[in-house]
Order: structure tokens, then sequence, then C-alpha cells
């Protein structure tokens, strides 16, 4: 009976893919490939790492302009819902879409505990959409271990707009900004976080703020709060990419003002490329 029980319920190991395909595959847009060498990349054990770092000088550039989308706020924002909202409008304008969301870590496991993807139900089922949630494992900044080279296998693998969101905002959470072109953050309205002075050092480095839950019947705390920190904007020092912050309101949930974000990070691109800023960085 022992002999019966262990030959059915043996453990079989699973199979690694090689070099080769992880390149057909990255290079063809294979989603479960990405997914893959990403997992790989965050291997604690080197010889997988050695192999995507084999794979990343072996790939060719990206072939499609792409940018970097770094998104942060205060836990209980509402970034996973804003990301679904303004994700799920970008892939019905045929754009490809990584999001790569930075979760605490297990103490016990080092894996995920929130689990983002299952608060994107919509977007996870998109073609054009690829959602990858990756533990930080402690690390300071706001991003994990290995999210640079995680961009990087996302663009390879064809992916025009890569959408990093944040663990949650902190004293160290600026990290993020140093891997991405547009630094979004988001703010409650109401919640008192405009008269926080532990937020100025991330609202300085913000090329927009965000007021979310601007829905129904909050409308008006909403407004209220742009007003502010249209005001406090004026008193911080000029950016180094010459890129005046704006302030918007949006309500994930009802669809509002999610155009208009898209529209000012497109301005922002515009800007950025024509003095050179972008190039430069």
């Amino acid at each position: 009976m022992a002999n019966t029980f262990n030959k059915k319920y043996t453990y079989q190991p699973i199979n690694k893919p090689n070099l080769k395909e992880l390149y057909n595959g990255i290079t063809t847009g294979n989603k479960t490939v990405l997914s893959q060498a990403i997992t790989l990349l965050e291997s604690n054990n080197q010889k997988d790492r050695e192999l995507i770092y084999q794979l990343i000088k072996k790939l060719p550039s990206p072939s499609k302009k792409t940018i970097r989308i770094g998104i942060t706020g205060s836990p209980g924002v509402g970034k996973s819902t804003f990301i679904e909202s303004i994700g799920s409008f970008l892939c019905k304008k045929d754009y490809k879409v990584a999001v790569l969301a930075i979760d605490p870590s297990s103490g016990k496991t080092g894996g995920s505990i929130l689990g983002d993807k299952t608060r994107m139900e919509n977007l996870s089922t998109m073609e054009n959409a690829f959602i990858r949630p990756t533990p930080s494992k402690g690390q300071l900044g706001g991003v994990a271990q290995k999210s640079h080279e995680a961009i990087l296998l996302c663009e390879m693998a064809g992916f025009e707009i890569i959408l990093i969101e944040t663990v949650g905002v902190g004293q160290s959470e600026t990290h993020v900004k140093e891997l991405v072109d547009f630094f979004l953050l988001l703010m409650l309205a109401g919640a008192g976080d405009e008269l926080q002075g532990i937020k100025r050092g991330i609202m300085e480095l913000a090329d927009t703020i965000l007021i979310t839950k601007s829905d129904e019947g909050n409308e008006l705390n909403a407004k209220k709060a742009k007003l502010n920190y249209q005001n406090a904007l004026h008193l911080f020092p000029a950016n180094e990419n010459n890129w005046m912050p704006k302030v918007l309101t949006c309500s994930s949930l009802e669809n509002r003002g999610i155009n208009q974000v898209w529209e000012v990070i497109q301005d922002f691109e515009k800007k950025v490329t024509e003095n050179g800023w972008i190039k430069k960085k």
C-alpha cells in the first residue's frame, strides 16, 4: 500500500525553460514565458538569475516606444482599482499594458501577501494585459529587488506601457522615481493627507497628484483637496524635467477622469521628449 501511494504521489520537479525557449517566448510576447522569466529572475538560485541576465543581454531592444509609469499612494487610496480602470482603458485603445504590482512579503514564505492580481479581475482577462504581483522581500523604496530587470523583460516582450504599483507611501518610498518616466501620486480627499508634512518629500517627486475616490457625493471634498494641493505645489522647487506637476481628480469606480490622466501623461511625454530630459534620463 505504501509503495502504491509513493509511486502515485512522487514529486516530479517542474522543467525550467532553457535560454532558447525563453528567448523565443519573450520575443513573441508569450505571457506565460514572461511570467516564468520573472520567476527565475526572483529566484534565490544564482544559476536561475544568471540565465535571465544572459537572456536580457541576448534580447533585442524594444521595437516600440515604451513609457514607464510609477503609481504610489497610501494603503487604501485605491491604487489597484485605479490601475484596473486605466489599464482597461488603455487596453481598449490597443496598447499592450504590463502591471508590476509590488506587494508586501510574507515573513514565512517571502511571497506576496496581498495578491493585487485578484483585485484586477477585468484587466487580468484582457488579451493585451499582463499582471505580475511581485513580493518586495523587505526591499525599501517601494519596489522589489529586481524591478528594473522585470521592467526590461516586459518591454522586450512588446509591452508599451509599464505600470509599477508600489507597496505604499513612506519616507523611503522614492526609489521607484528612478525607475520610471512618469511618477503618479494618489491621494484621498478629506483624509487629512494634505496636512501631513511627511508627504512633502514624495509630493516633490510627483509629476501629477491624483485625488482618487471622487465618487458621487464626494466631489466637493475632491475639489477642495485639488485646490489645496495646487496651492502647495507652487511652494516646491522646480522639477529637473521642467514639467509643472498637475493635480487631477478621478473616480475609478465610475470611470470618470481616467482619460484626463492619460492626456496629461501624453502631454508630459511630449514635453520631456522635446526638451531632451527623457533621453538624458
